[in-house]
């Protein structure tokens, strides 16, 4: 069982800079899982940002991320960082981690998901 907690939400101004972080314990160290980021704002679908592997650290952006948001993970410390450069308020949603990847989509579905961190872009 794998638990996922996310963290570094907050409010920013339109323009700025966040960094969202997920820890993960119970993985095993040696697999090189995928981790994703997804967002949903109120009303709104839950939304594909971006993806890992622990180890080769390929990452992939969804739309969201392209050209303003870096992921990537320390395997060392269990963690996988999101972040994120010239917010929007569109930016604003939940933002969530998810681990146990089933199938091949990069959507989903996960097993295990974090609490979610809330991220507002104030205009």
């Amino acid at each position: 069982q794998v638990q996922l907690v996310e963290s570094g939400g907050g409010l920013v101004q339109v323009g700025g800079s966040l960094g969202l972080s997920c820890v993960a314990s119970g993985r095993t160290s040696e697999a090189d899982d995928l981790v994703a980021w997804f967002r949903q704002a109120p009303g709104k679908d839950r939304e594909f940002v971006a993806a890992i592997r622990w180890l080769s650290n390929s990452p992939w952006n969804g739309e969201p991320a392209k050209g303003r948001f870096t992921i990537n993970a320390d395997s060392a410390r269990n963690t996988v960082y999101l972040y994120m450069n010239r917010l929007k308020p569109d930016d604003t949603a939940v933002y969530y981690c998810a681990t146990g990847q089933l199938g091949d989509s990069l959507a989903g579905p996960y097993r295990f998901w974090g609490q979610g961190t809330q991220v507002t872009v104030s205009s």
